[in-house]
């Protein structure tokens, strides 16, 4: 409905990858990296786990642990999966990150009629 109001009023509705110029591939890579980000800030909470104390255990800075839960670019994806495994989780909890976040998006992008 919003979207049909939007069209007729001449503008153009999309997705992000669509406004951002993505390829499949990077808009794919940006999903992976949101899913662990996300499942990282869980997990430590989960945990009651404080930013300064998972960033003793990966030998790391506060500010740094920071910047993974916020997807930061300059956050590599080996980072963000030494980080989950230092807060407890396992390569099947990994997995089931990224594949619970890619549903979530595909349901509400399908809604929408977006698709990443």
């Amino acid at each position: 409905m919003k979207r049909k109001r939007l069209e007729s009023g001449g503008w153009r509705v999309g997705s992000v990858a669509e406004f951002l110029g993505l390829s499949e591939d990077e808009a794919v890579f940006v999903e992976l990296k949101l899913a662990l980000s996300s499942e990282l800030r869980d997990r430590r909470q989960e945990q009651g786990l404080s930013q300064v104390e998972l960033a003793k255990r990966l030998g790391s800075s506060q500010s740094r642990v920071a910047k993974m839960e916020a997807s930061d670019p300059s956050v590599s994806v080996d980072l963000l999966i030494r980080g989950l495994l230092a807060a407890g989780a396992t390569k099947n909890d990994i997995a089931g990150a990224i594949v619970r976040r890619r549903r979530k998006r595909s349901a509400r992008g399908a809604a929408r009629g977006n698709f990443l």
